[in-house]
């Protein structure tokens, strides 16, 4: 999630507080935001971080399936007296500054430590290698938690996918602040928080693993495999799964008294044992991701489609670069959030190395807003966990054969976050027929589908988005998608 810049504020900074009770605060005085569907109005524009909203979706998604006769003009109103309570001292003909128009619909203006949710979201993606650094910060990052998100509208979809993602990103939070501290030799004062921890999210296998290894670190070797002893039942009785790979290898390493439990826990990667024979015609595929239901689901998908190889699994972005090197594979499926080392920065520094794999970012919400700096990173394929596995599969296939597929549902929401951009012209030099290419790609189309449309080969088409790329400096495909969106070469509801 990202805010928009490039503005000064000319009126009283004003707070917005999501991670908790909804408010606007100015001068230390808590602002009367109205009623609950008007408060909406200004929570579904912060959900939005900065981009604009169209009013058509506004209406949609405050009365989901039954709107009044007269939202329009609700929501014109609803905007109206917003603006009043934001910026109070503004003259009547003076265009807002904060809750502005950006046809056809409206955004926030707001620096990224104005809104919390927004604070904490860029706190906790920062990366370093420095651990007190990390933990103050994430410090700094969940003391801005008042309770739950977004709690007054959680009967609005948006609002529930919202609440999930940002405490999820929470647990993140708290996870990675307690694995600096073990790192730091901080262990003995964690035990009681990381207890409550896995007690009260006991599915999470990052959980469980921080418990352990604190334990062991005070000289409570017994406790420490009891916790690995409950997490096993819980898994088991719950999912029908044993432990993790790096929980199994913790349990081993903890019974034979293993050195590096006394240092800084290294990565740990499984990797299969088909990984050390000589590479085939199979597609080799590395899947990176934190919880064991989804890698388990990913695994069944991927050994019973011929012609891909599962060769490594990771539970964060530290293991997944680890896996890369020691496996080479052609593409690499990747949560974009995990503990340690998230999904998107993992991407990053695996994209900016020499020969790449190809990565696929996987999401659980289609709301997730780092979908644009996932595409700018130049990953080649955006995926729901949600999507049937024929999809999953289209989505390495195409990866591979130099496309970017986007799930559809993650295509509607580009298409909503550059609404009311400007329009600028189509970058110069290019032809009304490479126009009309870039727009195929940039609606999801694939090679062979570009072909068959066309009436020309798929080398062809292929050779000319490569041309494309090379003459318009673009790392990748999903990069062109961009910029058809950036360029307004592709419009909302095209």
């Amino acid at each position: 999630m990202f805010a928009a810049g490039g503005f000064t504020l000319t009126h009283a900074m004003v707070i917005f507080r999501a991670l908790g009770p909804f408010q606007a605060v100015s001068a230390d005085q808590v602002l009367d935001l109205g009623g609950q569907r008007q408060q909406a109005v200004l929570a579904r524009l912060l959900v939005a971080g900065g981009r604009a909203i169209p009013v058509s979706m506004l209406i949609d998604e405050l009365w989901p399936g039954a709107p009044p006769t007269q939202a329009l003009s609700t929501i014109q109103g609803y905007v109206s007296r917003l603006r009043r309570a934001l910026e109070p001292d503004r003259a009547p003909r003076e265009e807002a500054g904060v809750l502005v128009s950006a046809p056809p619909g409206y955004a926030l203006r707001a620096g990224v430590e104005q809104v919390d949710a927004w604070h904490f979201e860029n706190l906790v993606k920062q990366d370093s290698e420095d651990l007190d650094e990390v933990t103050r910060r994430l410090d700094t990052a969940l003391a801005l938690w008042r309770g739950p998100a977004l709690a007054e509208f959680s009967e609005l979809p948006w609002a529930q996918a919202e609440s999930l993602r940002l405490d999820e990103l929470r647990l993140i939070a708290v996870e990675r602040r307690a694995d600096a501290a073990v790192r730091l030799g901080r262990a003995g004062a964690l035990i009681p928080d990381l207890e409550a921890h896995a007690s009260g999210y006991p599915l999470r296998e990052e959980a469980w693993r921080l418990l352990a290894v604190a334990l062991y670190r005070a000289g409570r070797q017994a406790d420490a495999l009891g916790a690995l002893r409950r997490a096993r039942q819980v898994l088991r009785e719950e999912l029908g799964l044993d432990l993790g790979p790096t929980l199994q290898r913790l349990e081993q390493d903890i019974l034979a008294q293993a050195a590096h439990l006394d240092a800084s826990p290294a990565a740990t990667v499984t990797v299969r044992s088909a990984a050390d024979a000589e590479p085939g015609t199979a597609l080799r595929v590395v899947v990176a991701d934190d919880q064991a239901l989804v890698r388990t689901g990913l695994r069944v998908v991927l050994d019973s489609e011929p012609g891909l190889e599962l060769v490594a699994e990771a539970e964060n972005g530290e293991q997944a670069i680890a896996a890369v090197r020691l496996t080479r594979p052609d593409v690499v499926l990747m949560d974009i959030q995990m503990p340690r080392l998230d999904g998107l920065a993992a991407a990053r520094r695996l994209l900016a190395a020499e020969d790449p794999p190809k990565v696929i970012m996987m999401t659980t919400f289609g709301t997730d807003d780092n979908l644009y700096s996932a595409l700018r990173a130049g990953v080649s394929g955006f995926v729901l966990k949600t999507s049937p596995p024929e999809q999953l599969i289209a989505a390495i296939r195409a990866a591979v054969a130099g496309d970017a597929l986007i799930d559809p549902a993650v295509t509607t929401h580009l298409i909503a976050a550059f609404t009311g951009r400007a329009d600028p012209a189509a970058p110069a030099g290019l032809s009304d027929p490479e126009i009309d290419l870039v727009r195929l790609v940039a609606r999801g189309f694939t090679n062979r589908q570009i072909a068959v449309s066309l009436a020309v080969s798929e080398q062809a088409v292929a050779d000319e988005v490569n041309g494309l790329l090379k003459r318009l400096e673009l790392l990748d495909r999903a990069q062109l998608v961009v910029l058809a969106y950036e360029s307004g070469l592709v419009s909302p509801g095209s």
